[in-house]
């Protein structure tokens, strides 16, 4: 009677076991692929962002030919955008957009009749949704990513989840916030 007391014991805690580790597989897989989501989506509003600047060039080019430089540092950086590949890339070309960007928007500034252009304004709007957009992708990212940075260093999961293949994530920061914190602003 003792050994089937024992041999119960014994079942019990390999199927609790087997069960939290069951459950927990399977919210690293459903963390990972929310991640995996949530960057999926960042980049989809950065490729919206990336179709936008060469209208909104050539529309500001119409009336500011001589701006050379602007328009290089706009189409540079929107190079930069579409080839980053990690959540660090990206943030490196976020930088260089929002610089570029002040510095073409600052150079709308300097024309009355393109502000008053209907394209101009329209693509203006565009680009300040697309701005929000990022914005909220970046934290529904970097929420995910939280989420799954934790559930992999609690313990006990710190100590088998590495070898189940599971790894931190990179979250999605810029270096210089403060550039970023809101969409590029225009007064006309």
């Amino acid at each position: 009677m003792e050994l089937l007391i024992v041999i119960g014991i014994i079942v019990l805690l390999v199927v609790v076991v087997g069960i939290y580790l069951w459950a927990t597989y399977n919210g690293l897989v459903t963390l990972n692929v929310r991640v995996d989501e949530a960057w999926s989506d960042i980049t989809v509003q950065l490729k919206r962002r990336a179709d936008l600047l060469p209208n909104l060039i050539e529309t500001v080019k119409g009336y500011a030919a001589h701006e050379k430089g602007v328009f290089e540092a706009v189409t540079k950086a929107r190079a930069e955008s579409l080839s980053a590949g990690s959540p660090h890339e990206a943030a490196e070309a976020e930088n260089h957009m929002q610089s570029a960007l002040k510095s073409i928007f600052a150079v709308a500034e300097a024309y009355p009749q393109l502000q008053a252009s209907q394209n101009y304004l329209q693509l203006q709007g565009e680009l300040v949704d697309t701005e929000d957009k990022i914005q909220a992708a970046r934290r529904f990212y970097n929420g995910g990513v939280r989420e799954l940075n934790t559930k992999i260093k609690v313990f006990p999961n710190t100590l088998f989840v590495r070898g189940l293949g599971f790894s931190e994530r990179e979250f999605f920061e810029v270096s210089d916030s403060a550039a970023i914190a809101e969409p590029p602003r225009v007064q006309f």
